[in-house]
């Protein structure tokens, strides 16, 4: 079994900044692509970001140049530094996992923390 804990969601003004990290965890597991998606109600779960084991990144036309994702490889954990907030990041922010084990890939998703922008 592959558990991620996220944290780091709230409440935040418009402008401001915020950081979500995600740590997975489970034996035998090695964790290759983690990033983020986001989704609000009613529409379509979204990438956000994701980043590779070795280092490399892409990213949400909407956010780039504002979020930035960040791995640490040795405590398995993905980190998402959102600055510049926007009322339109306002969602669940999800973190995604791709975690092997004996060959065989599995996709893993979080339970989500909101991220509310708002004045």
């Amino acid at each position: 079994q592959v558990q991620l804990v996220e944290s780091g969601g709230g409440l935040v003004q418009p402008g401001g900044s915020l950081r979500l990290s995600c740590a997975a965890s489970g034996s035998g597991f090695s964790f290759y692509s983690m990033g983020w998606y986001r989704q609000v109600p009613g529409k379509q779960r979204e990438l956000v970001t994701t980043m590779t084991r070795t280092g490399d990144s892409n990213y949400a036309t909407s956010v780039k140049g504002r979020f930035t994702i960040s791995r640490d490889n040795a405590k398995n954990t993905v980190y998402l530094q959102m600055s510049s907030l926007k009322p339109e990041d306002t969602a669940v922010y999800y973190c995604n996992v791709d975690a092997v084990r004996f060959g065989i890939r599995y996709e893993v998703w979080g339970r989500g923390t909101q991220v509310t922008v708002s004045s």
